[in-house]
């Protein structure tokens, strides 16, 4: 009975479907020409070097050639992946001379289907797919044991070339006749093959995912040359086979006590019988589904998107991915004059107004240039926003439609994100019990764009784990015996709503969110949102708005499709503009200007003005020269940066009224009273600037409101419907007649007259608050006094500031 059964184990059953394939794919290899040249003589070459063991085969080929070759590879393919080995071992043999005891492996390319994570099943065990997926843990490398060689303890015979399937597998029976043992083998290592093995893990992309679902995962087994190929958060497609490995994990500690519980209650001191082998610590062997991968290609190899550009790759290398229409429309629009507005168009075109905000988040996705110091030191490129805003003044939809148009972007909410989940979590292994890092959103974000709702509503404790990713653009972990310093290249738009829910004018920013010191001054960019009453904005957005429910999107014409202008980021972000001397200068002028300005301030500051408002600034220059596709940072890329940077992160909360703007211009849409530029680099003029702070502003408005109003009360109280308003001149003569004390010469009477026509102007065309009356019929030289000295009444539902 026992020479039986050695017989048994000794004589393997020839698989004929395999040796048929083996015979085949080898033909395959060795006929199989394109230009009439065999194509895979010279790939083969490299299999005699000691490192490289695997053989790159596409897929398209194999159909080309055989095309019942291919179906029996798509549908068997892990049965006679063995064979296909064997053929491209005695092809290396035959044609490169390798060492015939040399392991070859086969790979395959280009596999016509591709499968999303959900989509697997049992049927698609042990045939060849490929699946794509987003990097979401990776495991060290580790050897593991493929084939082994036993000795018998008994009689000392070798039983060699033991396939190991995932798990430590004994020979069955030892090969001599004449000995019986069945359980007494020791692994000669000397002998035994082993390779080199990784796991890591895939997840569901947020595109992909349904809404309400968990997004599920599955495991990768990475072999050979491939190991260490693949990063946390990228995204990779993977060509191999579903295969079902026992989950050796549950059978950890074995000999573990049985515990008895009982489905009785507390107070019952009775046990309950044993029932089962389980019950007694014999454990079930169960079984789970993991992917074993022969092949590893990054997704969107065409153009990278912004989440696959790697240093090397250049803008000459990107124009031989594309086609001559695509790269003609990349030129036209390079030459385009008004880029800036029609980019700002075409991305948002859903979302009314706000074109500031929408301008620094093009520029956020250009970004700026990564610099290292001759000491080693990195200098961030990735520009940072924040938008700050009262509620309903679309701050969630800006960022969603950034996650949504970036391919690298991260979506995510502050309280619901703890900091590991924002950074690297160390989860311990269920099988192995090693710790590994997992990734967080600033991780899987990597040269993307990380998006943070809610910014304001994260723990204190959770804002202090983002600051090193935010300025040195890494996160280091020490934990559990793990120290690691990871990548976090990412630029950040947050958004953050007041404390009271509506922003306070009469307060700093710092007043009116939660957020540290240390965390906004990292912030290249802050934007401030108020919802005001503004009858011509209101109408604006609401027929924007019902022009949206309506399915009517022809309100804005987008002039680029997002495909169009994804691709021209990803084209322009390959310049590496370098600042010119004119550049330079210009940019110290301005850094010194907004020192000064700082140093001789009211103290009223959010904060000082430091050096990493000069680098936001450096950032945003190189970002609108790299808009351009330009190799230098010009005089007009470090003023558009000022103005951006002037118009957010300073003084932001009550900047000076600048009376030296036209009033019938139209005002744009970003500007409110608390986000007035103080500063036009461009409109240099000879006459002095006539400019109030806010607060003097502010108390003269409410000064003319309160005398207008109760001029008004007592016309009504008089009843003389004639006498209703004010004429302007009797509004400026009230005003010097308070006021004569305070002036000395005639110089200072016609200063105080221009300044007060002037806040008369802004009230009336800029802040609406006063109404002028115009009357019609009249002709001649009445229409032309009735237009300089217009009768004034105050807007009936201004409510006055305290």
């Amino acid at each position: 009975m026992d020479v039986a059964d050695a017989q048994i184990g000794q004589n393997r059953v020839r698989d004929d479907v395999g040796v048929r394939c083996q015979k085949l794919f080898q033909d395959f290899l060795e006929e199989f020409k394109e230009d009439g040249v065999v194509k895979y003589i010279e790939p083969v070459q490299a299999l005699k070097e000691p490192e490289r063991s695997t053989l790159e085969v596409s897929f398209d080929d194999v159909e080309k050639y055989n095309q019942n070759l291919a179906t029996t590879i798509i549908e068997e393919y892990y049965r006679i992946y063995p064979f296909l080995c064997q053929a491209v071992r005695n092809f290396a043999h035959d044609r490169a001379e390798a060492r015939k005891d040399k392991d070859c492996y086969v790979s395959f390319v280009d596999v016509p289907t591709r499968h999303k994570v959900r989509e697997l099943n049992t049927t698609k065990i042990g045939t060849l797919i490929r699946i794509s997926g987003q990097v979401v843990r990776t495991h060290p490398v580790h050897p593991e044991l493929v084939l082994g060689t036993f000795v018998c303890l008994d009689c000392q015979t070798v039983v060699p070339d033991v396939e190991q399937q995932f798990k430590f597998t004994n020979p069955t029976i030892c090969r001599n006749p004449v000995c019986s043992n069945r359980r007494r083998f020791m692994l000669d290592v000397e002998k035994s093959t082993f390779v080199d093995f990784q796991k890591v893990r895939i997840q569901e992309t947020q595109a992909e995912l349904p809404r309400g679902t968990i997004p599920r995962s599955v495991e990768i087994i990475l072999r050979a040359e491939i190991v260490e190929t693949v990063q946390a958060g990228d995204r990779y497609d993977f060509t191999g086979t579903l295969i079902v490995v026992p989950d050796v994990g549950v059978l950890a500690n074995p000999g573990t006590r049985a515990e008895i519980s009982s489905r009785h209650k507390g107070g019952e001191s009775q046990p309950e019988g044993v029932r089962g082998l389980k019950s007694l610590g014999v454990r079930d062997l169960n079984y789970r589904m993991a992917f074993l991968a022969c092949s590893v290609a990054s997704s969107n190899t065409r153009f990278g998107g912004i989440d696959q550009l790697g240093e090397e790759m250049s803008a000459e290398l990107m124009k031989k991915h594309m086609s001559d229409a695509e790269w003609d429309k990349v030129y036209e629009m390079s030459r385009d004059r008004h880029l800036y507005t029609n980019l700002v168009n075409s991305l948002f075109p859903s979302i009314h107004g706000n074109d500031q905000i929408k301008k620094g988040i093009v520029l956020m996705l250009f970004g700026g240039v990564p610099k290292t110091t001759g000491e080693g030191t990195t200098l961030r490129g990735d520009i940072n926003c924040c938008i700050v805003g009262d509620p309903s003044t679309a701050k969630s939809q800006l960022l969603k439609q950034v996650a949504d148009f970036i391919p690298r972007a991260v979506y995510t909410s502050g309280k619901a994100s703890s900091a590991a989940g924002l950074t690297a979590a160390v989860v311990r292994d269920e099988e192995s019990n090693d710790f590994v890092i997992e990734a967080g959103a600033l991780m899987l974000a990597d040269n993307g764009v990380c998006c943070i709702d809610e910014f304001d509503k994260m723990d204190p404790r959770d804002q202090v784990a983002i600051h090193e990713a935010m300025e040195q653009q890494t996160i280091s972990i020490a934990k559990a015996g793990v120290r690691a310093t990871l990548n976090a290249r990412t630029s950040i738009l947050a958004a953050a709503n007041p404390i009271n829910g509506r922003y306070d004018r009469s307060k700093s920013l710092a007043q009116n969110v939660m957020l540290s010191a240390p965390i906004m001054s990292r912030f290249d960019l802050f934007f401030i949102l108020v919802d005001e009453c503004n009858e011509v904005l209101d109408y604006a957005i609401a027929s924007k708005i019902l022009a949206l429910h309506s399915g009517i999107d022809d309100s804005v014409e987008r002039v680029y499709s997002q495909e169009e202008v994804l691709r021209y980021i990803a084209f322009a972000r390959q310049f590496k503009p370098v600042i010119n001397e004119g550049a330079s200068a210009l940019l110290v002028d301005y850094y010194g200007q907004l020192r000064q300005r700082d140093g001789t301030g009211n103290g009223k500051s959010t904060w000082r003005i430091t050096v990493r408002q000069l680098e936001s600034m450096i950032r945003l220059s190189e970002a609108m020269a790299k808009m351009e596709c330009s190799d230098e940072v010009q005089d007009r890329h470090v003023t558009e940066a000022y103005r951006l940077l002037n118009r957010s992160i300073i003084r932001v909360e009550q900047p000076d009224i600048h009376l030296d703007e036209n009033p019938d211009e139209p005002m744009e849409l970003g500007d409110v009273e608390g986000e007035t530029e103080i500063d036009d680099p461009e409109s240099v003029q000879p006459k002095k600037k006539m400019k109030l702070s806010f607060e003097d502003y502010k108390n003269l408005s409410n000064l003319l409101v309160i005398f207008m109003r109760r001029e008004e009360e007592q016309a009504e109280e008089r009843q003389d419907g004639q006498n209703q308003g004010l004429r302007k001149s009797e509004v400026v003569a009230w005003y010097l007649e308070n006021v004569q004390d305070q002036i000395e010469t005639e110089e200072e009477l016609v200063e105080r007259k221009a300044l007060i026509e002037k806040v008369i102007d802004r009230l009336m065309y800029h802040d609406q608050v006063i109404i002028p009356l115009m009357k019609t019929g009249l002709s001649g030289r009445d229409e032309e006094s009735q237009e300089e000295d217009p009768v004034l009444v105050v807007h009936p539902n201004y409510i006055v500031d305290a």
